[in-house]
């Protein structure tokens, strides 16, 4: 484990390592400079999977280019939003986005409808493009709040974009945890998402949490090894403490019973 002293802790869930397939972070950076993410870097790259420029934000911060080029070396997969690709799309301009995310030297790309009308079938051959050159995540969901999908569409939509290439498929929340996959106040949809994980394996999946609650919630549901996104840069320790049950929301979580009783 990272930053192991001398000492040891005993029933700590065991955490999947870089490159992993479970238990993977995705952090948006949502403009920060150059300097800071190269403070970012040299205290959580072992914890980053996902590295997210959200947004459009790609489009106008500084020093995009060598940021992107830091976090790869770091082992992370950067990624421009879904939003900008949206931004593309809408304008017919598909091509240009497609070398835009080449010359930035983005090994991923993210797919998603959520601000932009776009038929499924269409959503699903900009995946299977995109899968042929990049590690393509596609979100569902609205950004839209009161936008309401029934839970069998989420299935459909989730089961035939994994098929079309996608990677991973996130459950859209937005970087406020207030629509997609949570009511307005930031509670969970718990019949949709029992519903989602009922057809679509935990494992294909990355939730939205850019709330404590919210990461609080999925830990104890899925375990330390569940996939979350949208965590913010300041965020990243803190979260790997709540999957290892080192704060007070998780302590518990992951200790056998009779560590729970009354110590005397």
């Amino acid at each position: 484990m990272p930053g192991k002293l001398i000492v040891d802790l005993s029933h700590l869930p065991d955490r999947t390592v870089k490159p992993r397939k479970n238990g993977v972070t995705m952090v948006m950076d949502k403009g920060i400079s150059l300097r800071q993410a190269e403070d970012f870097v040299e205290i959580n790259q072992e914890y980053v999977d996902f590295l997210k420029l959200g947004f459009g934000t790609s489009f106008i911060t500084k020093n995009v280019k060598q940021k992107v080029k830091l976090y790869k070396d770091a082992g992370m997969k950067v990624y421009a939003g879904g939003t900008l690709f949206e931004a593309f799309v809408v304008r017919n301009k598909f091509d240009d986005y497609l070398k835009y995310i080449s010359e930035l030297g983005l090994d991923c790309a993210e797919v998603s409808d959520g601000s932009i009308e776009l038929s499924h079938e269409k959503k699903c051959e900009y995946i299977s493009t995109l899968a042929k050159d990049f590690t393509v995540l596609s979100e569902v969901g609205s950004k839209e709040e009161g936008v309401i999908i029934h839970p069998a569409r989420w299935i459909r939509m989730m089961l035939n974009e994994l098929e079309a290439g996608s990677f991973k498929v996130i459950a859209e929340a937005r970087e406020s945890g207030t629509v997609g996959i949570y009511h307005k106040n930031g509670s969970a949809h718990t019949l949709l998402i029992n519903r989602i994980v009922n057809k679509v394996k935990i494992e294909n999946i990355i939730w939205e949490t850019p709330q404590k609650s919210q990461q609080v919630y999925f830990l104890k549901l899925f375990g330390a090894n569940v996939n979350l996104g949208n965590i913010g840069v300041d965020d990243v320790i803190p979260l790997e403490t709540l999957r290892l049950g080192l704060r007070g929301d998780t302590f518990f979580t992951f200790l056998p019973e009779e560590m729970k009783l009354e110590i005397l």
